[in-house]
């Protein structure tokens, strides 16, 4: 069943905008970098029953967004354990991600972690020399 995109008010569409710190939850590029506006999403879609209230949206790029599409559960590379995406909102990416050594890659920690990267594909060939351009500018990685 096909919901319609229900309109997020712009008191909440501002309020996550500014919780999130104008930047993507998942890969942590903030619109600034990017030169666009990040989406505001739905962590569990609308159409898996998510509703448009402020405990299930969260700010995230194009790219990681349209990945991510309904998924909420995908398997862990490692155990192919079906485990939860990483929740933006409630959880910490530093417990569940850290950047390689020269800061191109995301490397996932947790089953969540290892999972996300696989599914919103954090480390497509595309990013990754983005990112290489972005740390000659001296750009990235993000330091908080």
């Amino acid at each position: 069943m096909s919901h319609p995109r229900r309109k997020i008010p712009a008191t909440l569409r501002k309020r996550v905008r500014e919780q999130a710190r104008y930047r993507c939850g998942y890969c942590l590029c903030s619109e600034a970098l990017l030169g666009m506006p990040m989406e505001v999403e739905h962590l569990v879609p609308l159409a898996s029953g998510g509703g448009t209230v402020e405990e299930n949206l969260w700010l995230s790029c194009r790219r990681c967004n349209e990945f991510k599409g309904i998924q909420t559960k995908v398997a862990d590379p490692e155990t192919s354990e079906i485990v939860a995406l990483f929740n933006p909102r409630e959880q910490s990416w530093d417990e569940h991600f850290r950047w390689n050594e020269d800061g191109t890659e995301v490397i996932g920690l947790t089953p969540s972690g290892r999972a996300t990267v696989t599914a919103l594909k954090l480390n497509n060939p595309v990013i990754i020399v983005t990112r290489r351009l972005w740390l000659g500018a001296g750009w990235w990685p993000p330091n908080d």
